[in-house]
């Protein structure tokens, strides 16, 4: 879906008054949808039916709800592959079209369920997302999504080859890998899109212990549909049929929501949309 978006979308969305963000990690950037509409065509249903949500500096914010409910729409949205019809999308209090969209984007780390990985090594792997960080910042990413296990047990460490598409690694390697590269580019926001859905339990594990570090310093949004991974969440945004219906935690909306408590029983939150 998201290749198909971004073929059907204009080279450079308009900028009011272009501005560069801060620079990558300087800070966790603070998102905030305001009464947005957005349909792909003139001639085709909104998508979003005035979303409204507020997501603090830091911390994990996961969106849940059924196929079609509008949650991969956001990220579309934040990363101005689209712009709203309506309403407002700001970060940091300023809106998202007020930005240079080189530095708005640049500011943003994205992974989605099936990350790719290359041939090559280990080391190479990871330096696409920042050929230039130094070797103390790659350590410290490395142990932030605890692959310098993996890195210090490998027979030539992180210059062991990974094999056609990271065949010699597991998935949950894989994912890590494709999170560490994103965080190497010191992103302000971290958008991660269904990222253990294709996981064991395991994996699925050892990738969401991953995340809880990182949304310690940056501001992690997470697409989800396992309940495991929803529970962590700082808050969840319960969204269906292209509006926003609930905000919470998981113990305040499973007992105040009955679409999420429908969700939460049945150990498995519909993905897509």
């Amino acid at each position: 879906m998201r290749i198909q978006e971004a073929l059907r979308l204009p080279a450079e969305p308009p900028v009011r008054s272009a501005a560069p963000l801060p620079s990558a990690g300087d800070r966790p950037a603070a998102l905030a949808f305001h009464d947005v509409r957005f349909r792909y065509a003139d001639d085709l249903p909104y998508v979003h039916h005035g979303v409204t949500f507020d997501v603090p500096a830091r911390g994990m914010t996961a969106f849940v709800g059924p196929s079609g409910a509008g949650k991969t729409t956001v990220f579309s949205l934040v990363e101005r592959f689209y712009d709203p019809e309506s309403g407002e999308i700001t970060l940091d209090g300023r809106s998202l079209a007020d930005w240079e969209l080189s530095s708005l984007r640049a500011a943003i780390g994205y992974v989605e369920q099936d990350a790719p990985v290359l041939s090559g090594s280990l080391r190479d792997n990871l330096l696409l997302g920042n050929g230039e960080a130094a070797d103390d910042t790659l350590a410290g990413v490395l142990k932030t999504t605890r692959l310098d296990g993996l890195a210090a047990k490998l027979p030539k460490g992180l210059d062991t080859l990974v094999g056609h598409r990271g065949t010699k690694l597991s998935g949950g390697e894989r994912q890590r890998v494709a999170i560490a590269r994103a965080l190497l580019r010191r992103p302000r926001l971290l958008l991660l899109d269904e990222a253990t859905s294709q996981l064991d339990a395991v994996n699925e594990a050892a990738l969401r212990d991953t995340v809880a570090d990182v949304s310690r310093t940056t501001t992690v949004l997470v697409v989800a549909h396992r309940l495991s991974t929803v529970t962590m969440a700082d808050r969840i945004v319960v969204m269906d049929a292209g509006s926003v219906r609930a905000v919470g935690t998981h113990r305040e909306l499973v007992t105040a929501d009955p679409l999420y408590a429908e969700l939460a029983a049945t150990q498995f939150l519909a993905t897509g949309g």
